[in-house]
Order: C-alpha cells, then structure tokens, then sequence
C-alpha cells in the first residue's frame, strides 16, 4: 500500500502531533550519528519539543562544536563584511571615477568652446554665457597684468633713489677729498717759497769776499 505524501502544514492534532515529533526526532537523531560515524563529520544537533524539552546529539562534544561555530561564524561575519565594504567600494570607486570622467569630458568641451572650436551646436543662450565668461577672464587677466606692471614701477622707482642717494654720496665724498687736497697743495707752496727765501737770504749774508771785492778795498784805502 502506497503512502500518501504528507502536507507541509502545522499537525492540528495534539496526539498526531506528538506522535510525529516523536517518530522524525528519533530518524533525525539517527541521521546525525551516522553521519558522523559514516563520514567522520562533526555534527551537533540540539532539538526543542514544543513543550520546550531539550534532545541533543554532539560528535566529539557540544561545547567543541559551539565554539567552533561561534568561532566560524565570526570569521564569516567578518569575511562577509570584507567582501560587503569592498563591494561598496568597489561601487564608490566606479562612480567617482565616472563622475570624474564627465567633469574632465565637461571641461574640455568647455575649453574648445572658449577656444572657438565647436560652437556649431550651441544656442544663443549658451554662446552668451560663453561670451560673459571670456570677457570675465580677459578682465582678470588684464587686472593682473596691471598689477605686475605697478609692482615693477614702483621695483624700478626703489632702485632709482637708492641710485640717487649712492651718486650724491659719493658726489660729496668727491667734493670733500677734493677740499683736502687743495689746502695740502698750498701749505706746500708756502713752505717751499719760505725755505728758497731763506736760502737767497743766507747765501747774501755769509757769502765769502772774493779778490775783486778784496782789491776794491785795498784801492779805497
């Protein structure tokens, strides 16, 4: 006689009920003991009654297979993790690199635009916005151009009195050394016209007789 299958529902009768936890706890008890004398598995197997009574089978021990459970499920979580953040990363870097890759295609459109390349499919309103925006940079270049020019005026302005200062300095150092070396030449002078006239005055004076004067002196007497 053919069994017939059995509905996946919840048993409505109490005793069939029982009757049916009793029969399958028993089978899968079974099953987890040869599973692990067959295939030297380790195999832990907790069962609840609905009257909460505990059943049990463990292969080498319940304690052993929990923390290794406990232990397993924590580097899976883990791993799980990993792969997760790596997988979000991986998304993340996708898209940056996307948006990056429209914002660099962006500005080079933009830059052939200011360049006056392209602009064949441009409306009115886009030409006028790239029209603003040459004139705001032509202006801030310009602003900056000025800018370099005063800062090098002003460089060459600097450079041009301390110029001034260095030539009236040495002008005057001139001047003075030149002062100095006309009082010396003088003071020379005079020296030297004093000693000559010291020596004309003294060759009149001690300058011996000489016979003309001696026969002079002689026919005077």
């Amino acid at each position: 006689m053919v069994r017939g299958k059995t509905q996946m529902k919840r048993i409505e009768n109490d005793t069939s009920r029982q009757v049916t936890f009793s029969k399958r706890r028993n089978g899968l008890l079974k099953k987890a003991y040869e599973l692990s004398v067959l295939c030297d598995a380790e195999v832990g197997l907790i069962i609840f009654s609905p009257r909460g009574k505990l059943y049990e089978f463990a292969s080498p021990s319940m304690e052993e297979i929990l923390e290794k459970y406990k232990k397993r499920s924590k580097e899976n979580g883990m791993a799980q993790t990993t792969k997760e953040q790596d997988t979000q990363y991986s998304k993340h870097s996708k898209q940056k690199l996307a948006n990056m890759e429209e914002q660099i295609r962006i500005l080079e459109s933009t830059q052939r635009k200011m360049l006056g390349e392209g602009l064949e499919s441009c409306s009115m309103t886009e030409l006028n916005k790239l029209e603003s925006q040459a004139e705001r940079g032509l202006s801030h270049i310009r602003a900056r151009k000025t800018e370099i020019l005063v800062d090098q005026i002003e460089c060459l302005k600097r450079k041009e009195r301390l110029l001034s200062e260095e030539n009236a300095l040495l002008s005057r150092k001139w001047v003075d050394r030149q002062s100095v070396d006309g009082s010396g030449s003088t003071s020379s002078s005079i020296g030297l016209g004093s000693i000559e006239q010291i020596e004309v005055e003294t060759q009149l004076v001690i300058r011996p007789p000489n016979a003309q004067d001696h026969c002079s002196v002689n026919s005077g007497h």
